[in-house]
């Protein structure tokens, strides 16, 4: 029996496994970096916030760059991570937190449910949260809303799941 309509959901998430291994590797630079030995920096992991420390403002730059590099290796969308501002910890040390931007926003979601409606594709999209909907009577049609979302240059990286 064929099914009458189809559908996929569009989000924005970040892989929490990927972010935990990112951490450790950063970590493990940040035990072996000569410059950074005895330095009051660290890097530390709760739940989905991690913070960061650093003896000043040089080492805090630098321990924030040894976690970026191994975010993206890992394959984290830079549009995904946002920096807390950099506020006064214990002794002379400086902290911050790094937050991961999840799910698109209202205004994203109007503004990917308009294109969609604009392009003239037959589809239905729906705002469910965090997420959207797309569902329509053709794959043919669903593709073509992914490719449209696809190319549209959005502020957060997007996924497409759920397709049924």
């Amino acid at each position: 029996m064929a099914q009458s309509q189809f559908s996929f959901d569009i989000v924005s998430r970040v892989n929490q496994q990927e972010v935990r291994n990112a951490v450790d590797q950063a970590q493990k630079e940040l035990m072996n970096r000569w410059d950074l030995k005895g330095t009051n920096s660290e890097i530390e992991f709760e739940k989905d916030q991690i913070t960061l420390t650093g003896g000043d403002e040089m080492k805090l730059g630098m321990v924030r760059d040894i976690l970026f590099s191994k975010l993206i290796k890992r394959g984290i969308d830079a549009r995904q991570i946002d920096y807390g501002k950099e506020e006064p910890a214990t002794g002379m040390s400086l902290r911050q937190k790094v937050n991961f931007k999840h799910g698109i926003e209202q205004e994203m979601g109007k503004q990917i449910s308009k294109s969609i409606r604009d392009s003239g594709i037959k589809v239905n999209a729906q705002i469910q949260g965090d997420e959207l909907r797309v569902s329509g009577k053709s794959k043919d049609d669903l593709q073509k809303a992914m490719a449209l979302v696809k190319a549209m240059d959005l502020a957060v990286p997007v996924e497409f799941t759920n397709y049924r």
